[in-house]
């Protein structure tokens, strides 16, 4: 059962690193007519994207929060593990859990917290005023539920690290 439901996660995790993929491809559309439309005049279109910079930075920062729970479980997430290659494997595999133990923890309180700050910014009727007016929440929302996929992934990578030889984790290990 819980094989069938961690296949299902990874495919739910993959659909959205694609989606990621496609906002990145959406932001270079966006980039590249801004610049065009700054640098070549065409007759009756404005002369570049106005809102271009602000929407970018909302594209990157959505492709982080659809890829990030992928990253972690492909193991190509940001790792310092030279202390874990130099230490006995054992002990390596008991650090291992504690990072995970230590990572699951801090997900579950920043899905709270980014939860929390979500609703007060829609309650309070917050609003983003740059180019575009848009509502603060409207950017806070997807962090929740980023960091709750994140750390449903960490109870993953328990399970898996569980049933994995007594070592550092082979997968997440960039030294030979």
């Amino acid at each position: 059962m819980t094989g069938r439901l961690s296949i299902a996660f990874a495919r739910l995790l993959a659909a959205l690193a694609l989606g990621g993929c496609a906002v990145m491809f959406a932001m270079m559309l966006v980039i590249v007519g801004d610049v065009a439309l700054r640098n070549i005049p065409v007759p009756g279109l404005p002369r570049g994207l106005a809102w271009s910079n602000e929407v970018s930075e909302l594209m990157l920062y959505l492709t982080t929060v659809l890829v990030a729970p992928w990253l972690l479980r492909q193991g190509q997430h940001i790792r310092v593990d030279i202390l874990l290659t130099a230490m006995p494997p054992r002990l390596a595999w008991y650090f291992e859990w504690l990072g995970d133990a230590l990572g699951l923890a801090c997900c579950l309180f920043m899905a709270w917290y980014a939860a929390r700050a979500a609703w007060a910014s829609y309650a309070g009727g917050a609003l983003n005023i740059k180019t575009l007016v848009t509502p603060e929440w409207w950017s806070l929302a997807p962090l929740p539920l980023m960091f709750a996929l994140l750390a449903v992934e960490m109870v993953f990578r328990m399970q898996r690290l569980q049933g994995a030889e007594r070592a550092p984790r082979r997968d997440a290990v960039s030294a030979a």
